[in-house]
């Protein structure tokens, strides 16, 4: 099982190795600093037998006026190696991370509704910000030091068996020893770091929530129960957190030891070299100093380990994303859309968010060119899962959706929505102007056309009495608005799009009996020459309809004119006094309907 494990991430590893390559060329020149580094540290345990043997012992004053240069020439080295392997690793980390999530961000917008409702906001948002991160600190500290401090070893073991390949030998006998803590430290620590950064995720999701709902936590008294959820989930990321950390707290003092073992056997054997006259003090001194030297960077790499350990775990998260597939799927070679107005059909259509799970059965509906179609049904029928299959936000599970004849699925995705536009029941605005905000998605509008679309959805008055107008913020989620001016400004957006095919979910639901009025005039005067559907809660948007359908378990249960549904007695019908018992004729009137008596 772990074999296989192994096997499946290699991909996903070399994927990111691709994205290193992309800048392969500062990263020679990294690891040439990187190189200059290790050799002047090298360099430095070098010298030790000369400063030691020449000057010391035997008082060249030749070699006293050359030394001190040569060690400003090797500090001079480091430090300008170090400036740029630091530098140029750096940058290359932030431009992998730009990379990543630039291609999370376009793969996860690009990706249908439905991997929404699986995913959490919160957890996205953490791989993008919280996993990405963990990548960065990888690419840009750990492998710059697990880089430096294997060339650091290459060249030091050389001084080492340069100098006494005895000595060397038993120096080597531990350093196997000291590899074993960075495979067995760096395990768990990628067990506990997946585990950690999924508690980061879903800690952010909490707080978005929460965040989001904040409204609602105050108005049902909710904040002791909400801080209670945040101390568990911030509790199990803290056990988490504090399990990655024991570890690698323990990795540094068991190097300690097996260092402290390598350095007491060669000073027994070295120390017993130059008492016997074997060795010179400037040769055992040199040794040594490359041996401590050596185990520094061997005991980093454990720490190093660690943080690779953390960015593989967090990879294999961020490539989680990357490697989802859109459930809706472009055609290879998508078939011209025709020309407007355009006739939908559905046929045979059954669509289920989870297998086995329908929530539309078998619908059969053509609705003609120009037509308004009304949908009515309870809540839950399958209203809004029909109008969400015409712009492809999901695709059918059998049957098929129609263009003009065309099945949508041969068309291209961009070339289909550009033809539709759309209101829902909540309205969807940025915290961005109220301009910018009515021009989403037709940017290229002026301010003229702006104005004409707030006119028509009876909005102008409101931004012309703002201080700023158009260049109003309305802050996140439009939450300086009220709940009509929200949906009316939504309903501008749809005016300017001025797309041939209109979806209307419960688009005036947020408007008072005035306001409905209003935008219904406008509304109507959008929806001639336009194939419309329009969902309903309130009936009296719909009764001038062309035809009404009404679903109920996902099927369409009654189709008709208003008048006619009403004489039928049927689910439209009980929807009708559902609504509107207990009114006066005179407030049914006001509402648009006629006077009905009720039937038995």
């Amino acid at each position: 099982m772990s074999l296989k494990l192994k096997i499946e991430l290699r991909p996903r590893h070399k994927r990111l190795l691709g994205y290193i390559r992309e800048s392969r060329g500062r990263l020679l020149l990294a690891m040439v600093c990187m190189i200059v580094v290790a050799g002047s540290t090298s360099a430095t345990a070098f010298v030790v037998k000369p400063v030691l043997d020449d000057i010391f012992m035997k008082k060249n004053e030749q070699m006293l006026l050359l030394m001190p240069f040569v060690v400003v020439i090797i500090y001079v080295l480091r430090a300008a190696g170090m400036y740029g392997q630091e530098f140029l690793m750096h940058y290359v980390g932030e431009s992998i991370i730009r990379q990543l999530r630039d291609n999370l961000y376009d793969r996860i917008t690009e990706l249908s509704l439905a991997f929404f409702h699986d995913k959490k906001t919160g957890v996205l948002m953490s791989r993008i910000t919280n996993d990405v991160n963990i990548i960065k600190n990888m690419v840009s500290t750990a492998v710059t030091g697990a880089l430096r401090d294997c060339f650091t070893i290459i060249g030091l073991i050389g001084v080492i068996f340069y100098r006494d390949w005895k000595l060397a030998i038993i120096a080597m006998i531990v350093l196997p020893f000291a590899f074993f803590p960075i495979y067995e430290f760096g395990r768990r620590i990628r067990r506990f770091s997946t585990r950690s950064q999924e508690s980061m995720a879903d800690l952010n999701s909490f707080l978005h929530e929460t965040f989001a709902g904040n409204k609602i936590v105050k108005a049902f008294g909710m904040e002791p129960w909400e801080k209670n959820r945040f101390m568990e989930k911030n509790k199990r990321y803290f056990r988490y957190e504090v399990k990655t950390y024991r570890v690698k707290a323990l990795s540094s003092p068991v190097m300690e030891i097996l260092g402290g073992t390598g350095v007491a056997l060669i000073i027994w054997y070295g120390g017993y070299g130059v008492i016997n006259g074997q060795s010179t003090p400037g040769n055992f001194f040199s040794f040594m100093t490359a041996v401590m030297l050596l185990y520094g960077p061997v005991k980093k790499l454990t720490r190093l380990n660690n943080a690779i350990q953390r960015g593989m775990a967090a990879a294999d998260r961020v490539f989680d994303i990357l490697e989802t597939e859109s459930e809706v799927v472009e055609p290879e070679n998508p078939a011209p859309i025709p020309d407007p107005p355009h006739r939908i059909t559905f046929e045979n259509v059954s669509f289920a968010y989870q297998p086995g799970e329908p929530v539309l059965r078998g619908i059969n509906l053509e609705v003609y060119p120009g037509e308004r179609l009304g949908i009515a049904g309870t809540s839950g029928g399958g209203k809004t899962s029909l109008v969400s299959l015409i712009p492809r936000f999901y695709d059918v599970t059998e049957g098929a959706v129609r263009l003009d004849g065309i099945d949508i699925r041969d068309l291209a995705v961009k070339d289909l929505r550009s033809r539709i536009a759309v209101v829902t029941q909540e309205p969807i605005l940025f915290n961005d102007t109220i301009g910018s905000n009515i021009a989403y998605g037709s940017t290229d509008a002026t301010q003229e056309q702006l104005l004409d679309a707030a006119r028509a959805a009876y909005i102008y008055e409101f931004i012309q009495s703002l201080p700023k107008g158009l260049d109003t913020v309305i802050g996140e989620l439009g939450n300086r608005l009220s709940g009509g001016e929200k949906q009316r400004m939504c309903i501008a957006r749809a005016l300017l799009k001025d797309a041939p095919i209109l979806i209307l979910d419960e688009a005036t639901s947020a408007l008072d009996a005035q306001a409905e009025q209003l935008v219904q005039k406008a509304l109507e005067n959008l929806m001639k020459g336009r194939t419309s559907f329009v969902i309903a809660h309130r009936l009296s948007t719909i009764i001038d309809a062309d035809r009404i359908v009404v679903i109920s378990g996902g099927k369409i249960v009654e189709e008709g004119r208003h008048e006619s549904l009403l004489s039928a007695g049927g689910e439209y019908y009980k929807l009708y006094n559902r609504q509107f018992s207990g009114r006066s004729s005179e407030n049914g009137r006001e509402n648009g309907f006629p006077e009905q008596s009720k039937k038995q």
